[in-house]
């Protein structure tokens, strides 16, 4: 999700195949080498006798702030590490995929900047009791600035939302124990199952139907509520050929919707008093975006909120980015197109679901065995005291600092007078699959699931 920053120009559904090159061109594995580098990074450093705890710096609570600048004075040459750290990886594989590295630089060193100052004001006292939680703070920023100030384009360059959550999903991934996943997964996907299907179908004929848009503009709309949000809209959007405008519209109301929903959901949960587990469950079925709904987990205040939407979302919905893009691939060449595909010697095969497919789920589920691997090497006592705080607790800030990035960079690119470029019928068509989505998302998650998601 990243408003019009990262907006692709769909390639056919038949020429989506980039070979070897992909593993060093597009984000999805620069995601798992670098979230996967980090991970077997801490680890070594565990197994010599150290670890990556000091460069995995972020600031304390604080009540006086007084606690902060005694903090920096001590810490402030790991600071400077870890910017250097950060910068040197996102530098060197944007540089690769094609990126103009001064602007990403100079940009980056921006984002780290705020990224700080955010992570100061999410650690103090109040902020906290307020639910007011980095993430969350900084799309706020990030919305007010953009809206208020013209930014230059050329900082979109820094601006990667999709590149900066998949890194932070695959270190996710070293926080969840593997067993885990094999025990909630079968849950997750079945659910996700039913409200994919059902979401899709509710915008795509309601797109197409009701309204009377292009079929493959109601698809591209119907895979950004059903699936994974842009990620998905591009995906789709390729797949059947959708105008490049079409998928920008597309994008522009999982960006509407998701926003509404990071604050809607915490909200209604936690008003409704519902356990974490659920809680997270419910806003991974029912959110339209990987960053979104990280945010609206973030704010329950729970990990295991932050557990169960992972499950949710990573293990049951983005899956079906694959799957959705190949059925409607099919559906346009065979149907739509009324043997035109065929008489161009074109043919869609099933190597389509591997080229859609989110590759850095492969990433999160790596990261996962090897910590689950490394931790039954220790007893309950041991991996509390030793492995958590030297080897996961560095992760898990690691894994907070990409997710503040991903959020500033939503806010920077949301601008409110793009979103409103478009006529009123993709918006109806969109929110009534929202008007489908969150109740089923709610009867899973709460009446049906509920017992298995309130164990997380």
């Amino acid at each position: 999700m990243n408003g019009h920053a990262e907006i692709a120009m769909p390639k056919p559904a038949v020429k989506t195949q980039q070979g070897w090159s992909e593993l060093w061109k597009k984000e999805d594995y620069w995601a798992i080498w670098m979230g996967l580098g980090v991970v077997l990074g801490a680890l070594l450093f565990f197994y010599a006798g150290s670890s990556i705890k000091p460069i995995a710096v972020a600031p304390p609570t604080w009540v006086d702030f007084s606690a902060v600048t005694k903090h920096f004075a001590a810490k402030w040459t790991w600071y400077v590490g870890l910017y250097l750290l950060f910068t040197t990886l996102f530098t060197i594989s944007s540089a690769i995929m094609g990126f103009k590295v001064r602007e990403f630089i100079v940009g980056f060193t921006l984002l780290f900047l705020v990224s700080t100052v955010i992570l100061v004001a999410g650690s103090w006292k109040t902020a906290i009791d307020l639910n007011l939680e980095p993430p969350l703070l900084a799309l706020l920023l990030g919305m007010i600035i953009s809206n208020v100030f013209k930014l230059p384009k050329w900082l979109d360059t820094t601006f990667r939302t999709e590149f900066y959550v998949k890194t932070g999903i695959v270190l996710l991934g070293a926080t969840l124990p593997f067993t885990l996943i094999i025990q909630a997964g079968p849950v997750a996907f079945l659910q996700a199952t039913i409200v994919s299907v059902s979401t899709f179908l509710a915008i795509f004929f309601a797109a197409t139907r009701l309204f009377g848009l292009d079929k493959r503009f109601g698809a591209t709309l119907a895979a950004g509520g059903s699936i994974c949000g842009v990620s998905a809209c591009i995906a789709l959007g390729g797949a059947v050929k959708a105008k490049k405008e079409h998928v920008s519209i597309s994008i522009s109301m999982v960006v509407i919707w998701a926003i509404v929903m990071i604050f809607f959901l915490p909200i209604v949960a936690k008003a409704m008093g519902m356990p974490a587990g659920i809680a997270g469950a419910w806003i991974g079925t029912s959110e339209f975006a990987d960053a979104a709904g990280f945010a609206a987990a973030a704010a329950i205040g729970d990990e295991a909120a932050i557990r169960s939407f992972t499950l949710m979302k990573v293990v049951g919905r983005d899956i079906w980015i694959g799957l959705w893009s190949f059925i409607m691939a099919v559906i346009a060449c065979v149907v739509w197109e009324r043997g035109s595909a065929a008489d161009r010697g074109e043919r869609v095969n099933a190597m389509e679901i591997w080229w859609r497919f989110p590759k850095f789920v492969f990433g999160f589920f790596i990261a996962s065995l090897l910590i689950t691997f490394v931790a039954l090497q220790f007893t309950p006592q041991e991996f509390n005291k030793v492995l958590n705080p030297e080897v996961i607790g560095p992760i898990k800030t690691l894994r907070t600092w990409t997710f503040v990035f991903t959020f500033l960079s939503i806010g920077f690119t949301t601008r409110f007078r793009e979103l409103t470029a478009f006529g009123w019928k993709p918006l109806a068509a969109f929110t009534l699959g929202v008007a489908v989505n969150v109740p089923l998302g709610y009867i899973l998650s709460v009446l049906i699931f509920g017992h298995y998601w309130a164990q997380i």
